[in-house]
């Protein structure tokens, strides 16, 4: 038999079973000690009756005319007779018998006391030095439907008792493990990123050390995320000086020699190191993405903090080479300006890094806060679609750029309950490029 892998079935099932098996024993045992209670008090009523009637059985036949006449008893009216007798003298002729006493069913004189046949329990008797002899019997069937009457009376109840001790098992098991159901729901309820400890105060004594354990785990997860992200993060920061003095000192070196070959050497010098600050602004980024706060306590309109990442990208583009639709009404989000700003720059910059170089890659923010940005170019396949959010992928390999600008956007969406959805190709296009999510706004989404 295999058992079920609910805890609580389990522990109603066993206690049930249990229960069950304690009920059945103890009826039994009660049913032995009461078929013995019984016999004795049967027996002890056949040698009652001996003993009323053979005195008057005595005075009835001393005193007769006639000796050795039978004489039967006849009922006073019709009943059931459980107890039957027979007198007999020492020759064994019956004196006085019972109305319902059958002679064959008793057997011959055996001296005084109890004997039982295959059908009776009797018990004999004499007086006047053994000349008069009493035998009483009684059916054992009669004992035997007794005894099934009191054991039925002991397990019919137990039809009642039984279903009733089993859901009242089961609503204490459910009880109790009633703090355990809600600690679980603490964890489902948890994100991702929330590596907190949960509470666990109204915990049993057995579970709570399972519970203790977990959160020492979750403990030790959260410092080792964190001091991954604080590394990334402060390797970042520190590099930023000493790269700007680099990308200084390579560009002086272009402006001062005269060699096309220095010059050139300088030049990819100079890229590379901006390559590389671009990369660890992008750590840092993540690091922001994945471990700082991203919801804060006031509301601010999304519509400025776009205007002014669009503003700065376009000073850096051809004219016209970005479009910003915004909607005509605010659109006031708890999302930290600084999030977004990020979100917003990385998807432009990657569309204009991947994107066609002369069509306008179009930035738009709907009023219900869903932020759309569009590019033409090449049709990606779906699997790389799907890749794209991983950290250092890129589609075009040969394209420059860092790989990290969609996985801080994913981390980002991820973070705030929302969720990045690239298309390739834009909708109601034959090709392009498009990436949107829902950011959290104070108005609810009416789409």
């Amino acid at each position: 038999m295999r058992l079920p892998r609910s805890l609580r079935a389990r522990l109603g099932l066993s206690l049930g079973l249990v229960l069950t098996i304690l009920w059945l024993l103890a009826a039994m045992v009660t049913a032995v000690i009461v078929r013995s209670e019984i016999d004795e008090v049967f027996d002890s009523a056949l040698r009652e009756t001996a003993e009323r009637i053979l005195p008057l059985a005595v005075r009835d036949i001393v005193g007769r005319e006639e000796e050795g006449v039978t004489q039967r008893l006849a009922p006073i009216r019709a009943h059931d007779e459980y107890f039957t007798y027979l007198v007999r003298d020492a020759e064994g002729r019956i004196l006085l018998q019972s109305h319902a006493a059958d002679p064959a069913a008793f057997p011959p004189w055996n001296g005084p006391g109890f004997r039982q046949t295959a059908i009776h329990r009797l018990y004999s008797d004499a007086a006047l030095q053994g000349t008069i002899r009493i035998t009483v019997a009684e059916p054992l069937a009669h004992r035997a439907s007794v005894a099934r009457e009191i054991q039925m009376g002991l397990g019919l109840p137990l039809l009642i008792v039984l279903p009733v001790s089993l859901a009242a098992i089961i609503l204490a098991v459910r009880f109790s493990l009633a703090p355990l159901r809600r600690f679980r729901r603490r964890l489902e309820t948890r994100g991702a990123r929330d590596l907190s400890e949960v509470p666990a105060g109204d915990l049993p004594t057995e579970i709570g050390p399972l519970a203790a354990t977990l959160n020492s785990l979750l403990t030790r997860l959260r410092d080792a995320f964190e001091a991954e992200r604080s590394f990334a993060a402060n390797a970042a920061h520190e590099l930023r000086t000493p790269l700007a003095g680099a990308i200084a000192q390579a560009q002086r070196l272009r402006s001062e020699t005269r060699d096309p070959a220095v010059d050139a050497r300088a030049a990819e010098i100079e890229a590379t190191l901006k390559r590389l600050t671009r990369l660890s602004e992008r750590l840092m980024q993540l690091a922001r993405a994945e471990g700082g706060r991203l919801r804060m306590d006031q509301s601010t309109d999304l519509r400025s903090v776009a205007r002014v990442v669009v503003d700065d990208l376009c000073r850096a583009t051809a004219p016209g080479r970005i479009t910003l639709t915004l909607p005509d009404r605010a659109v006031m989000s708890d999302l930290d300006p600084d999030a977004f700003a990020i979100v917003c720059r990385n998807l432009v910059e990657n569309a204009l890094r991947h994107g066609a170089k002369t069509a306008p890659v179009g930035v738009t923010l709907t009023k219900e806060g869903r932020l759309i940005v569009a590019n033409d170019g090449p049709v990606l396949p779906r699997d790389t679609l799907d890749r794209l959010t991983t950290r250092f992928e890129r589609a075009n390999s040969n394209a420059d750029g860092s790989g990290l600008g969609l996985a801080i956007v994913a981390a980002i969406a991820d973070r705030i309950g929302s969720s990045v959805v690239l298309k390739s190709p834009r909708p109601g296009a034959s090709s392009g490029f498009q990436a949107s999510l829902s950011l959290p706004t104070d108005v609810p989404d009416t789409v």
